[in-house]
């Protein structure tokens, strides 16, 4: 248990930042996921319009530190190659 007053809020603001990081990394997860599908499907047409949604949402994650930048860039330009193979 905290005993000062300062770990005290310092524990309530840890708390509240798990829970923000939590969804975070939960939109990151789900974005993946249904960029997955759509690969699988090879639908072009919905991959084309959620390619650029899916970039920003990844990026906006990296931004926070909550997944570093480079996992996530590197996850991207995999997903973009993927993209032009099914277009080939």
């Amino acid at each position: 248990m905290p005993n000062t007053k300062s770990a005290i809020r310092r524990v309530k603001r840890v708390k509240k930042q798990s829970l923000v990081n939590k969804q975070r990394k939960n939109r990151y997860k789900v974005a993946l996921k249904k960029m997955n599908k759509l690969l699988e499907k090879k639908d072009m047409k919905e991959i084309n319009k959620f390619f650029p949604t899916f970039q920003s949402e990844l990026m906006k994650i990296a931004k926070t530190g909550v997944v570093k930048k480079e996992n996530l860039s590197r996850k991207i330009s995999r997903i973009s190659r993927r993209i032009k193979k099914i277009n080939k």
